[in-house]
């Protein structure tokens, strides 16, 4: 198999099948499942993470009007799309969401990897870091928490356009 295309299969997750030589898509492992989001939020160490953890969860559950879904792990959801990529690879996630990981609390805003309205939220919000739809914070105390919700808004609103047909 040619670099580039073994690259290509890593990047969208394909498992090469040697003895057909076609590709199959890997299965994604974060799926919702029926575990409580209390249940995994009280378990959170150290307590302020765990404080922060339940604040996110009065605010998402506010501004969605949905109840929260755990997806994996240590992610919690709120509501659902489908996409379909032009690869082929298509599948459910959440809307927006959470998780209280060890070094930050990562909030997933699905809009915001090119989403210009968000841009001046930014400059407002306090210490955070971005990546590919994720915003790390700290703690909340680190960041101005109305920013915040108005950032939510705009990543629901922002996925309401390019998905019209999600849950919420």
């Amino acid at each position: 198999m040619p670099d580039t295309t073994r690259a290509l299969a890593h990047h969208l997750k394909f498992e090469p099948d040697t003895n057909e030589e076609k590709y199959e898509m890997a299965e994604l492992k974060t799926t919702p499942n029926d575990r409580s989001v209390e249940n995994f939020l009280n378990e959170i160490e150290p307590g302020q993470k765990r404080k922060d953890g339940f604040r996110l969860l009065e605010i998402m559950k506010k501004l969605t009007n949905s109840q929260p879904q755990m997806w994996g792990e240590s992610i919690i959801g709120f509501g659902t799309y489908h996409y379909k990529y032009a690869s082929g690879r298509e599948g459910d996630w959440f809307v927006t969401g959470f998780s209280p990981r060890k070094q930050n609390l990562s909030i997933y805003l699905m809009s915001c990897e090119n989403d210009k309205r968000l841009a001046d939220l930014y400059k407002k919000l306090g210490k955070h870091k971005t990546g590919k739809a994720c915003l790390y914070v700290k703690k909340l105390e680190d960041i101005d928490e109305s920013v915040l919700t108005e950032m939510i808004k705009e990543s629901i609103q922002s996925m309401k356009e390019k998905y019209p047909d999600m849950t919420i």
